[in-house]
């Protein structure tokens, strides 16, 4: 008795507190399974938040936190497409430079290139290059052919 009161006090005080560190206990708390339903995807994704939120992950919660991603991604890719035919790769290098809080003078340091040229690429007065491209798929995890129209 004394135990369950300790860990309810511990609870209240720092919710990080009570996540299994080991693999087999995060999935004993949730087993990971193909999600079907908003219900699963999102709880899913309120413990890739609380993961996420960890200033380190043991390897058991690293595992369990990948195992998620991919399981959140597939249920995404199936009930959360995002319509893209109409987006060109401006729109898209857009969204990705807002997302990750850069603007123009960003992409052109990020580019290795003057950083007035960021500007001219936005507006689309200067083309990407091969190399820029390649560049920002890897920056941000994404397809090269997300920016090319």
């Amino acid at each position: 008795m004394h135990y369950a009161q300790t860990k309810k006090t511990k609870t209240k005080k720092n919710p990080e507190e009570t996540l299994a560190g080991r693999f087999e206990q995060l999935v004993e708390m949730m087993p990971p399974q193909a999600i079907r339903s908003e219900s699963q995807y999102q709880k899913s994704l309120d413990l890739i938040d609380r993961l996420m939120s960890r200033k380190k992950l043991t390897q058991g919660q690293a595992l369990y936190l990948e195992t998620l991603v991919q399981l959140v991604q597939a249920y995404e890719a199936e009930h959360h497409r995002i319509e893209t035919t109409d987006l060109c790769g401006i729109d898209s290098l857009r969204h990705l430079l807002t997302e990750n809080q850069l603007n123009a003078s960003d992409l052109g340091r990020l580019l290795g290139i003057h950083a007035s040229m960021g500007s001219k690429i936005l507006k689309g007065e200067r083309s990407l290059t091969v190399e820029h491209v390649r560049t920002l798929a890897t920056r941000f995890g994404v397809r090269p052919e997300l920016f090319i129209d």
